[in-house]
């Protein structure tokens, strides 16, 4: 009877769960992941933490299993509790830099710091088996019960689904915080990123340099917001090749369009690399203690979910689990569709900037010269609504050359050039063959730099090596302006230090070098392979492998990397991926697989600075009084200015500008890997909320959505360049290198699209030259895009069809031949070798398809 008695008490204590405190262990397991706890003294500890590979468990090290909830009775303050110096001595960001001020007070405050409130640590209590598949935990603590649940999810054996569940007990402010899985040691780091914010190889002792720029793993345990993060997923891998992340539930994110306004710096989650206690620990804040979501009244519950993911691979691999897993972004992409082509837009841009009128288009006396530039109404030093600028030489030129539209060849590239030739600084000095600034001031009649009296080598790079190597292309035989080139090569040879390396900026004054706190982790070595192509001069060559030498191993390997906006104290931007174009360029002149492989590496790495949330839906916004569906605004797709904790991204949302569309669509090509194709492909297509309907010109920042040009009419040129190299390396990627044309040097500032049109490509073998000219094809669908061509006899011309959506596309396409000259003809589709005696074809395009047609005129 008293073994009876026992069996029932034993029967009864495991059917309740309470057996499982003392006796069970608890776990989780299936073909990829194992979990184990153990109890000590101080409540449930994760013994082990394992992943397979090939047939053999490998254990991660330092599981841990500890859980944190943050309380303040008051709501903490939002002012900072400390200042911070450059690694140079002085306060950082510095009085002048009033754009950034208010982002490092809000990221430096308690909250941001991951000070405020009170930090309870435990190992929970009670424990609970339910099923095979799912652990229940339990944490009594004097201000909330905590209840954690763990699943493995059935779909994703690398996963872990953990539901946190808060149950108040006194009123106050709340955050909760992902369970510590396993806590990396500084020694087994190998990579670690917040994407959006920073990546590195090993912990930052600098933490300016860590906070402010992305350059490396901050020391401290700082919580990110979402409104930078582009994917929301903070990721740590080990040596051992281990990474472990944390992806919060899709619906925690804030949603930057909200209802009927902009919401992009409401602040709902936070996204750190270590946990309260400073561990390299992927973790998840939800809410933020003082936000309007982390105020609780006794009795309150709190809950909310995300998923822990632990895999044999590198943080890139488990980068694409988050963004098409769990943030959906192929089926995002299956939204997309244009209202506008992106070859009518360019067709619309050319008249836009061919009347001085919307354009604002200016010719200055300057130097006994008329230099022509257009009026630039953003923020310069010393500019009383004066300042000048113009952006993109090579899509000029190439605009010119395609359409021969006199008012481009007459009134507009000789005062260009004028302008060119007079922001090189030719007088002897330290400065000769630099530009003087990227900004011509008419009312002081000087050159100035965006943000105080600096000059930077990768100035030099951009305003005197790209734009004059972009114009020689199309003007070989410019003897004056080779040695202008020259001028500019020889100074960067000069500046160039015995590492490799260049300064940030030399003081304009004093000639001494400034920012001595940040290294010019950039391109500038670019300038001297635009040098060299032009010059054919080896030394210019050898100086660029020495600087990219020196860039591998300072910027690429270490993931360090620095922008090029100086009136955002250069926070790290687009320039990352032109730093990928770079290197390409560098490895098709030497053949060189390491340039390739950091080129990868490197476009890998920007597309940490794509959004890829929210996921994007047809619910329908009120959009500055036009009815949008949430995907025609949503933000998965774009790229940033610059991101980071000051970046503009943090008030303003991402760019339209999207320069990195063609690279993209180039490193899949070289790779095979779809997430550069999807990326290239979200951030061009459907955009047409943001494109303004009078000039076809896009905003620039996301939060002004269809404005239009607003203060920097310039810009179209840069959209005429991104969209032109975007549609010439989709056209070769889909026909498979049938459809080919030169490349030309990437535009200065903005990232890494190329020039085209200065020599005739190839179009299945036969020489062709790429034209433009409205009218001449007319595709019946907007989701159809073109590129048109011409034989050097002017006797047959090209049609290349791209189907710009993610299912296949039917429409009537109708050509008028007649645009360039009279006659009839016979149009032969290329890829099937029909012939058709018509002028109107009906194509059926799979998505993202390409069909390829030449009309020949009958003699």
């Amino acid at each position: 009877m008293r073994t009876l008695y026992l069996l029932y008490v034993l029967l009864s204590l495991w059917n309740s769960g309470a057996i499982a405190q003392t006796a069970l262990k608890p776990a989780l397991e299936n073909d990829q992941l194992r979990l184990r706890w153990e109890q000590a003294t101080d409540g449930w500890r994760l013994r082990e933490v394992s992943v397979r590979q090939g047939n053999q468990w490998r254990p991660v090290a330092n599981p841990s299993g500890e859980n944190t909830l943050l309380y303040s009775a008051e709501k903490p303050s939002a002012e900072p509790e400390r200042t911070f110096t450059s690694n140079t001595g002085e306060e950082f960001p510095g009085p002048k830099y009033h754009y950034q001020q208010d982002q490092w007070r809000q990221t430096t405050s308690p909250v941001g710091l991951n000070t405020a409130g009170r930090a309870y640590h435990f190992f929970p209590e009670q424990a609970q088996q339910t099923g095979k598949n799912g652990v229940r935990f339990q944490q009594e603590t004097d201000v909330a019960t905590v209840v954690s649940e763990w699943l493995l999810d059935p779909k994703f054996p690398t996963d872990v689904v953990i539901k946190q569940t808060i149950t108040v007990k006194k009123p106050g402010y709340y955050s909760s915080a992902s369970p510590t899985v396993v806590a990396v040691s500084e020694n087994d780091l190998a990579w670690a990123t917040v994407p959006g914010y920073f990546q590195g190889n090993a912990i930052q002792k600098d933490f300016v340099r860590a906070y402010a720029y992305g350059q490396g793993v901050p020391e401290l345990p700082v919580i990110y917001r979402e409104r930078c993060a582009s994917t929301l997923c903070p990721m740590v891998t080990t040596k051992a090749g281990q990474t472990i992340a944390v992806i919060p539930d899709p619906s925690l994110g804030r949603d930057p369009w909200a209802v009927d306004k902009i919401t992009q710096e409401d602040w709902n989650i936070g996204l750190s690399h270590k946990n309260r206690k400073s561990q390299l620990s992927p973790t998840l804040y939800y809410p933020i203690l003082g936000e309007p979501k982390s105020q609780f009244r006794a009795g309150d519950v709190l809950t909310y979910s995300f998923r822990i993911t632990l895999n044999n691979g590198d943080w890139f691999n488990t980068l694409k689990h988050a963004v098409y897993d769990v943030y959906l972004f192929r089926e995002s992409l299956a939204l997309r569709q244009n209202r506008q082509s992106l070859t009518d837009r360019i067709q619309k841009m050319h008249q836009y900037l061919t009347d001085p009128v919307t354009s604002l288009w200016n010719v200055e006396e300057y130097q006994n010269l008329k230099i022509g530039g257009q009026s630039y109404l953003g923020g310069v030093v010393g500019s009383n609504k004066d300042a000048m600028k113009n952006s993109d030489y090579g899509a000029m030129w190439m605009l010119a050359n395609a359409t021969g539209d006199p008012k481009l060849t007459r009134e507009v590239l000789p005062y260009a050039l004028n302008f060119k030739l007079t922001q090189q600084q030719t007088q002897d000095g330290f400065f000769k063959g630099a530009a003087v600034g990227q900004y011509y001031l008419a009312k002081s009649k000087k050159f100035v730099e965006e943000w105080g009296e600096v000059v930077e080598p990768i100035g030099l790079t951009y305003y005197t090596m790209l734009d004059m190597g972009n114009i020689l292309l199309f003007e070989p035989d410019n003897q004056a302006l080779k040695e202008r080139l020259r001028l500019g090569a020889d100074r960067l040879l000069q500046w160039q230090k015995p590492d490799g390396s260049w300064a940030v900026a030399y003081d304009k004054p004093t000639e001494k070098e400034a920012f001595q706190d940040i290294p010019d982790t950039r391109p500038t070595f670019y300038g001297l392979i635009v040098a060299h192509r032009i010059l054919k001069d080896d030394k210019y060559l050898q100086a660029a492998r020495k600087g990219a030498d020196w860039f591998l191993e300072n910027a690429v390997k270490k993931g360090h990397f620095l922008g090029v906006c100086g009136d955002a104290r250069y926070a790290p931007d687009f320039a990352t991926a032109q730093s990928a174009q770079a290197l390409l360029d560098l490895y098709d002149l030497t053949k060189d697989n390491r340039y390739k492989d950091a080129a990868i590496t490197t476009a890998k790495i920007y597309t940490t600075s794509i959004y890829t949330h929210p996921i994007p839906n047809r619910k329908v916004k009120d959009v500055k009084d036009i009815q949008r569906e949430d995907w025609e605004i949503a933000q998965s797709g774009l790229g940033f200015e610059h991101g980071g904790i000051f970046g503009s991204a943090n008030r303003h949302g991402p760019i339209q500008l999207a320069s990195h569309a063609g690279l993209f669509i180039r490193m899949y090509e070289l790779t095979k890997e779809p997430l550069f194709a999807d990326m290239a492909r979200a951030a061009a297509v459907g955009r047409h909320a943001f494109v303004d309907d009078k000039t076809s010109v896009a905003s620039y920042y996301w939060q002004t959505m269809n404005k239009g040009a607003g203060p920097y009419p310039h810009h179209a040129w840069w959209q005429i360049g991104w969209i032109t190299d975007y549609l010439m390396a989709e056209a070769e990627l889909r026909s498979g290198g049938k459809v080919t044309f030169p490349r030309g040097f990437v535009t200065p500032k903005v990232g890494p699209h190329q020039t085209y049109g200065f020599a005739p490509g190839t179009i299945y073998g036969q020489p062709a030259s790429l034209i433009i000219r409205e009218g001449l094809v007319a595709p019946g669908n907007p989701n159809i895009e073109y590129v048109t061509a011409l034989s050097p006899d002017k006797k047959k011309l090209f049609i290349v069809l791209l189907n710009n959506r993610a299912e296949a596309t039917q429409a009537a396409v109708k050509l008028q031949p007649t645009v360039i000259k009279t006659g009839n003809g016979r149009l032969t589709n290329l890829t099937n070798k029909n012939t058709v005696d018509t002028q109107q074809v009906t194509v059926s395009l799979a998505p993202f398809g390409i069909d390829v047609w030449q009309f020949e005129w009958q003699q």
